[in-house]
């Protein structure tokens, strides 16, 4: 392969920037050259397994090494503006972990700052790539499933809160709880299979009846901190009632703890008027997950495809590359991301405020809640 077709790639988080390291690892067009992240421990050790050659704890160390041609950014949510930012500025293209940001006003930013320097701005929204999802976004695409007019999306956990005390129980760390976390996941993949149709209103509600009681933790993680930030800042559970503009509607659920059956799970139910299509994956299995429900020589017919196992990031991380080398159109990029953003945004104002909001009020940006 010439040297020309190689993209030079830095990580900058060490956490959950495993994902992006073994996605980039199977795209031979890709070379790791640098990471970047505070835990030095578990930074050294994904340098050894990725061999990686280069590894600091300041991420403006990584974006000034010239001959880096694209950054990851998997950090904590609020500073996903500024090290975008940075990166853009450096001459980076961007590929964010999901959400896009914390904030409207912070995605509308980074948005912004990549046309402005002419550099691609991609979002990891990896279970799009599912085998389940690609096959019912392409019967809804081909029409075999009629119109779509209803729908549920749910990510709903028994006991999962990532950890009291740690950044993603901080609301301006975070922006939110499950909803940001785990709720974005399976808003984008009920909307990508829809066609990306638009929401013109949300109204919603939000918990916080058992982290506050500092129950619900993750097994294995740490339970309520001594000292330090030792509140439970955001929602346990978020529901959510969505308007399309085609006059369809979406139910969304998303809970880190709550009294249920289900353990950790998710899902999206189509609703179509020639056929509905059902995906539930419990503890991240990604076969056996897809359901299909149609009429065959007019006798209702339930139909389960073979689906093969998939890593999404690879899939990601691939059309993050193709985009940069070729030109391909980006998907999901910075826009669709933005779009998420919005939504989640305006549920946690819906709840704050106990009314409906209009998508479109988010032109105008007032105080939001997640609790």
């Amino acid at each position: 392969m010439s040297e020309e077709k190689v993209i030079r790639v830095g990580v900058i988080g060490c956490g959950a920037g495993v994902f992006h390291l073994r996605g980039y690892s199977e795209d031979p067009r890709v070379k790791i050259v640098a990471l970047a992240g505070l835990d030095t421990d578990r930074c050294a050790r994904l340098a050894k397994e990725y061999d990686i050659p280069r590894v600091y704890t300041d991420y403006q160390d990584l974006l000034s090494d010239h001959d880096i041609d694209a950054v990851s950014v998997v950090v904590p949510n609020n500073l996903h503006l500024p090290v975008s930012r940075a990166a853009f500025e450096a001459g980076k293209h961007v590929l964010v972990e999901k959400p896009l940001a914390g904030t409207v006003a912070d995605g509308e930013q980074m948005v912004a700052a990549a046309k402005q320097h002419n550099r691609l701005l991609g979002i990891a929204f990896q279970r799009r790539w599912r085998h389940d999802v690609q096959i019912v976004k392409e019967l809804v695409d081909t029409g075999e499933m009629g119109d779509i007019y209803y729908a549920k999306a749910y990510w709903m956990r028994r006991s999962g809160i990532p950890g009291w005390g740690s950044w993603f129980t901080n609301k301006q760390a975070a922006g939110g709880g499950p909803l940001i976390d785990l709720g974005v996941h399976v808003l984008d993949m009920a909307l990508y299979m829809m066609g990306n149709p638009k929401i013109t209103s949300v109204t919603a509600a939000t918990y916080d009846r058992i982290g506050s009681q500092g129950k619900g933790n993750w097994p294995g993680t740490m339970g309520p901190r001594t000292g330090g930030s030792n509140t439970y800042e955001v929602e346990d559970l978020a529901t959510a009632f969505l308007r399309l503009d085609n006059g369809g509607t979406l139910l969304l659920e998303a809970a880190w703890a709550a009294y249920t059956e289900m353990t950790d799970e998710f899902g999206v139910q189509l609703y179509g008027s020639q056929g509905g299509a059902r995906i539930h994956s419990k503890d991240y299995a990604d076969v056996g997950t897809l359901q299909l429900f149609s009429d065959v020589a007019g006798v209702a017919t339930d139909s389960t495809p073979r689906l093969e196992s998939r890593f999404g990031h690879s899939y990601i991380c691939s059309r993050f590359v193709d985009a940069i080398l070729d030109g391909a159109p980006l998907s999901p990029d910075g826009q669709e991301g933005l779009d998420r953003v919005r939504v989640i945004e305006a549920i946690y104002r819906s709840a704050a405020l106990g009314r409906e909001i209009m998508i479109d009020e988010l032109a105008t940006p007032e105080p939001s809640a997640a609790d």
